[in-house]
């Protein structure tokens, strides 16, 4: 499998607030950009796999949705996490 348990733990570590931070926006993201990452990398592969192709799209959606929000809420939390995970260039 693509992301363990121990992928997960490192991943909220590393943004989150800790290992049990699974909630916060900065962690979600984060975890949201790995897998998006991951399935663009299948879609190269299997370019005719509609299915993952509407997945990715809602998790693209999903991620811009928890930005936003962050952005709205705190614009140095949001740039902080934007430079972290070099989202936008």
């Amino acid at each position: 499998m693509y992301l363990d348990k121990e992928k997960k733990v490192e991943i909220f570590e590393k943004y989150g607030h800790g290992t049990t931070d699974t909630g916060s926006v900065e962690s979600q993201v984060a975890l949201f950009s790995y897998r998006i990452s991951h399935l663009t990398e299948h879609l190269k592969k299997n370019h005719k796999d509609h299915h993952t192709a509407r997945s990715l799209t809602m998790l693209v959606g999903k991620r811009r949705k928890l930005l936003a929000y962050l952005k709205e809420q705190d614009i140095e939390r949001y740039r902080a996490l934007i430079k972290a995970l070099g989202l936008r260039r």
